[in-house]
């Protein structure tokens, strides 16, 4: 990972969470406060204006450093879960990332923890464990391959009452709507595979 790959890879997704705002918030209108894609907004401008320096850095120092960021600028549940993936992927990360599979399970693990909530609850995680298994699984075309799994998970989030976050209050009426951090999971793993094909 190259300084001008990693800041490729950076702007690619901040620029994807950017302009994905205002389709997260109305997302998030539906079963919750309305203000996911406000925030991650936020946060992903901070990343952004900062990747210069963030690309300077190793591969794992960066992902702990925009995980940091993250935690200090979103707001509401996304800030602390999203850091808590980066910080942690950080921690494990090897430099030539090559160990990313076992580093993102470790990831999810901790967000597991810290959201105390499990797949299957209408959460960002109902995204990231499926991305979680066709990384430990590997194979071929997985650059193609994770965008469409992510997508599909985060569609499958529609029919799902949700049992964790601010919909849970809901009940009942959660279900028929996509869970907002579902689909911010899905654009982001999107954009860094369109990064990394780059």
């Amino acid at each position: 990972m190259t300084p001008d790959r990693l800041h490729n890879l950076i702007v690619t997704v901040a620029d994807c969470v950017i302009e994905h705002a205002d389709e997260l918030t109305a997302l998030d209108q539906a079963v919750g406060d309305g203000d996911h894609g406000l925030n991650m907004k936020r946060g992903f401008e901070v990343v952004r204006a900062d990747a210069d320096n963030l690309a300077a850095k190793p591969l794992p120092e960066a992902m702990r450093a925009i995980g940091l960021q993250l935690v200090m600028k979103v707001g509401g549940a996304s800030g602390p879960l999203y850091g808590t993936l980066l910080m942690a992927l950080g921690k494990t990360l090897s430099v030539d990332g090559e160990n990313v599979a076992v580093a993102f399970a470790e990831a999810v693990e901790a967000v597991k923890q810290r959201g105390k909530s499990q797949p299957g609850q209408k959460t960002m995680l109902d995204v990231l464990a499926p991305i979680e298994a066709a990384l430990s699984a590997g194979g071929p075309e997985l650059s193609h391959r994770l965008p469409v799994i992510a997508q599909e998970a985060a569609e499958a989030t529609v029919a799902m009452q949700a049992i964790r976050g601010r919909a849970s209050f809901l009940g009942a009426r959660s279900v028929g709507h996509m869970d907002p951090g579902a689909r911010s999971s899905a654009l982001i793993t999107a954009a860094v595979c369109r990064a990394l094909e780059d």
